[in-house]
C-alpha cells in the first residue's frame, strides 16, 4: 500500500465516485464539470453549472507557516487556492465569466483565529479583483462561517461557484478524437500575473507533499495538524523544515514558500484562448485530482492517450520524491508533475495556443496526442521510462 493510502487519501477518489455513481451525470457525462438544464430559468440554450471545490489540507500547510513565521499574509494564498480549484474547472467547460461565489469556512476558534478568518475573506475578494482586470467577473456571494472545533483539527477552507451560461460556448470533452494533439501548459514558474515564483504544486497531494517533506519536528510540536491514529512512520517523516533553502533559478525560495505556492488559475490566459480559439477546443483538462490520468476520465470513446514530451519536472515535485521514495508512477498519479492544464486541438491551432501563453509568460508546447484504440490506455514517456495505465 502506498504512503498516500496508508494517510487515509485516494489519488483516483475510487470510493467517492462509487458513491455518486447513481446521481445524474448532467446533459454531457464526458464535461470535466456537470451541467445541467436551465433550472433557474427555463431556456433550452442555456445550462446551469455548480461546482464546489476547495484548498484540501494546504491550509494546515498554511498553520504551520504561520505558526513558525507569524507571516498571516500567507492565508491569501489559500483564499487564492479554494477559488482556483473552482474556477479553473469551470474554465474547462468553456465557463470564463458572470460567476457567483459562495465560500464555507470550518475553524477551530482554539488555534485559528479572527485575524485569519480576516485574511482569507480579505484574500478572495483581493483575487476576484486582479481577475476582474483581465474580464473575468465573479460575484463574491458571502458564505458560510462555521466554528466546528469538534470536527476540525484547524481550518478547512471551501468553495462554491455557480455559473449560468450558453450551450453554445460548452466544451464538453465531446470532440476529443484521434490526430488530436496535447498542448500542455506549465504550472512553474512565475506568470505574468503572478507576483513571485510559483512551484507549480497546486492543491493536490497535499497530504503527501506535508508528510513526506516536513520533518518530525512538526508532529511533536504541532500535534493538532494531523490525525493521531495514523502510524508514526508516515507521519512528517521527511528531512526539511518549513525555513531550508532551495536556489531555483538563482533565488533563494524556502521550502515552506514552495509548498505554499497559491494555485496557479490559467484564468487570464483561458480567457483569451476560448474568446479567440473555442471552435478548436475538442477538450479541456484540469490536472488536478489524478495527475496527469486525469484526462482518462474524460474520453467520448475508448481512445490511445500518449504523452511523450513532458515538461521537465519542477524541483518542488523531485523534493517530494526524494523524500518519500515513491516511484514514477505514483508521483503522475498524486502530482501534476509540471503542467497542470491540457487542451486537446489540431497542429494548426495548438502553435497559436502556446504563442499566447507565451505572452502571459507561461511554458507551454505540444506534450503529446490522442491516437485510436479498441480500448483506452495512457502511456507516459519521459527520462523515468515509460509509463503505462489500462483502463
Amino acid at each position: 500500500m502506498s504512503l498516500y493510502a496508508q494517510r487515509g487519501v485516494s489519488a483516483q477518489k475510487e470510493e467517492v465516485h462509487a458513491a455518486i455513481q447513481k446521481l445524474d451525470q448532467g446533459l454531457y457525462p464526458n464535461a470535466f464539470c456537470k451541467i445541467y438544464a436551465d433550472f433557474l430559468c427555463g431556456d433550452d440554450q442555456w445550462v446551469n453549472i455548480m461546482h464546489a471545490d476547495g484548498a484540501g489540507t494546504k491550509s494546515i500547510l498554511a498553520y504551520l507557516y504561520w505558526k513558525e513565521t507569524g507571516d498571516s499574509s500567507v492565508w491569501k494564498g489559500i483564499a487564492q487556492d479554494a477559488v482556483a480549484m473552482n474556477l479553473d474547472d469551470l474554465l474547462c467547460v468553456g465557463v470564463t465569466g458572470n460567476l457567483l461565489f459562495s465560500s464555507t469556512i470550518d475553524r477551530n476558534k482554539s488555534v485559528i483565529t479572527g485575524e485569519i478568518l480576516q485574511a482569507v475573506i480579505n484574500g478572495t475578494q483581493e483575487f476576484f479583483d486582479t481577475l476582474q482586470s483581465f474580464g473575468i467577473h465573479i460575484h463574491y456571494l458571502g458564505g458560510e462561517t462555521a466554528d466546528v472545533g469538534d470536527v476540525v483539527r484547524t481550518i478547512a477552507v471551501n468553495g462554491t461557484m455557480t455559473a449560468r451560461w450558453p450551450k453554445s460556448k460548452l466544451v464538453t470533452n465531446d470532440k476529443i478524437a484521434p490526430g488530436n494533439v496535447i498542448v500542455g501548459f506549465g504550472s512553474a514558474g512565475k506568470a505574468s500575473y503572478e507576483t513571485e515564483y510559483n512551484s507549480g504544486l497546486g492543491s493536490n497531494g497535499l497530504t503527501s507533499a506535508r508528510h513526506d517533506v516536513l520533518s518530525k519536528y512538526y508532529a511533536e510540536k504541532y500535534p493538532e495538524t494531523f490525525e493521531p491514529k495514523l502510524p508514526g512512520e508516515v507521519v512528517y517523516i521527511g528531512g526539511n523544515k518549513i525555513a531550508d533553502e532551495l536556489i531555483i533559478d538563482g533565488e533563494k525560495i524556502s521550502v515552506g514558500k514552495l509548498l505554499l505556492s497559491p494555485t496557479r488559475t490559467y484564468a487570464p490566459l483561458l480567457k483569451v484562448l476560448l474568446d479567440t480559439y473555442f471552435d478548436d477546443m475538442n477538450g479541456i483538462i484540469h490536472c488536478s485530482g489524478g495527475g496527469q490520468t486525469k484526462c482518462m476520465k474524460y474520453l467520448p470513446r475508448p481512445l490511445a492517450v500518449i504523452k511523450d514530451n513532458l515538461f521537465d519536472i519542477p524541483p518542488i515535485f523531485q523534493l517530494i520524491q526524494q523524500n518519500s521514495g515513491a516511484d514514477f508512477r505514483e508521483m503522475y498519479q498524486v502530482f501534476n508533475m509540471g503542467h497542470r492544464l491540457e487542451i486537446f486541438t489540431n497542429e494548426n491551432a495548438a502553435a497559436k495556443m502556446i504563442a499566447e501563453a507565451n505572452t502571459f509568460h507561461i511554458e507551454a508546447k505540444v506534450i503529446g496526442r490522442v491516437e485510436p484504440a479498441s480500448h483506452s490506455s495512457l502511456l507516459l514517456k519521459g527520462s523515468f521510462g515509460e509509463l503505462e495505465y489500462a483502463y
